[in-house]
């Protein structure tokens, strides 16, 4: 699948496998609904975009990322249907395709199940609810916010697609970084991004979901901005 996916993603664009985009993940899904994974490109300098893919999910791709203002650094979590290699592949300011990844054993049908928010009954009353904190350390001030939602695939029978499909961060009217969001990552999305130095002003998050409704909150910097 991978000659397939390099072509749609990055048509004639050079694509090399590179050590200096590390992908930190484990080699074992212990639940295939929640996977967890870090992306750390910062070793390429510039990087105009993100991917985060798994070759044989049903939707392969995970998101799209452009850090603009931030690090290219992010943390989140997907879906694995089934065994498959999990990649990520950055865009540097050279025009070529940076990518590095491994295989994942996987039990499958994490994106084939019904979340379990739909499974309880209450997803409608905690949707869009978000949280967020800002933390500052050695590499600059990391940002990490969840907002409630199904994120359903439509793989399963009787639930349609919907998941969140944009978010953008801004501080200080400033655009820092947005992302395209699909199905495949998890119920409940928690992301982690990173500003190189410290924060000197709330983040303004903006979420949209593929219903049109939007999420919107800030978080503020932490204590004296440093």
């Amino acid at each position: 699948m991978w000659a397939m996916h390099a072509a749609r993603l990055f048509g004639t664009a050079p694509v090399r496998f590179d050590g200096a985009v590390r992908v930190a993940m484990p080699m074992i899904a212990e639940n295939q609904h929640v996977f967890p994974l870090t992306v750390d490109a910062r070793a390429l300098g510039t990087v105009q975009r993100i991917i985060v893919l798994a070759d044989l999910n049903p939707i392969p791709v995970a998101v799209d990322f452009a850090p603009m203002a931030l690090a290219p650094w992010l943390a989140l979590r997907i879906k694995l249907d089934q065994r498959t290699p999990v990649r990520a592949a950055a865009l540097g300011a050279d025009g070529v395709w940076h990518v590095a990844g491994g295989w994942v054993d996987a039990a499958g049908g994490g994106c084939s199940a019904p979340p379990v928010s739909r499974a309880r009954g209450d997803w409608a009353e905690h949707l869009g609810e978000l949280r967020g904190a800002a933390f500052a350390h050695a590499d600059g001030t990391r940002l990490k916010f969840t907002v409630r939602h199904p994120m359903d695939t439509g793989l399963v029978e009787n639930i349609p697609a919907y998941n969140i499909e944009e978010i953008t961060v801004r501080a200080g009217g400033r655009l820092l970084a947005q992302m395209a969001v699909q199905g495949s990552v998890a119920e409940d999305p928690v992301f982690s991004l990173l500003l190189q130095g410290p924060a000197s002003a709330p983040f303004a998050l903006r979420l949209r979901d593929s219903n049109g409704r939007v999420f919107a909150g800030d978080v503020p910097p932490p204590a004296g901005g440093h």
